[in-house]
């Protein structure tokens, strides 16, 4: 199964993986360039934290081996597909509880603030429609790679 990996000594935080996701999720837009940034319903699946030393961390849904956010999902608004190992998003069937937001392991799923979207989660998948994700393909530094991994071990 392929994954982002992400090398956060490599991230420069020049935010290029955050537009390239906002363009890639706005039916208006051919590319980053044609990016409205003031219009709210632009929002990005994945975003960049500082971590404890002001370094610029990349943060991606990780669509875990056993995902908490799947289990709390009191909807079926997540599932895990077996098939490609991701965990996917259907915004039909969410109830808006962010039951999954709390319980998401590494704090990677977060609420929508567009009040176009309605109360959705925002989360990344993966571009399924896409040879590779367009945050990888518009990372400047190889910060962010798709790579073929193995099938995680469940740590005790």
């Amino acid at each position: 199964m392929k994954k982002i990996i992400i090398d956060k000594n490599l991230c420069m935080n020049c935010l290029n993986c955050s537009l390239a996701c906002m363009s890639k999720n706005n039916p208006h837009s051919n590319n980053i360039y044609d990016l409205d940034l003031s219009d709210e319903s632009n929002e990005s699946m994945n975003h960049i934290a500082l971590n404890s030393i002001k370094s610029p961390t990349p943060l991606f849904c990780r669509h875990c081996e056993d995902p908490e956010c799947v289990k709390t999902c009191i909807s079926g608004a997540l599932t895990k597909n077996k098939e490609t190992g991701y965990v996917e998003y259907d915004p039909s069937k969410c109830a808006s509880c962010y039951m999954c937001v709390l319980y998401c392991e590494y704090g990677i799923l977060k609420p929508s603030e567009s009040k176009n979207k309605g109360k959705k989660i925002l989360k990344c998948d993966m571009c399924k429609d896409r040879e590779m994700p367009e945050c990888v393909k518009h990372c400047p530094t190889g910060a962010i790679r798709y790579e073929e991994v193995e099938n995680e071990v469940k740590k005790a």
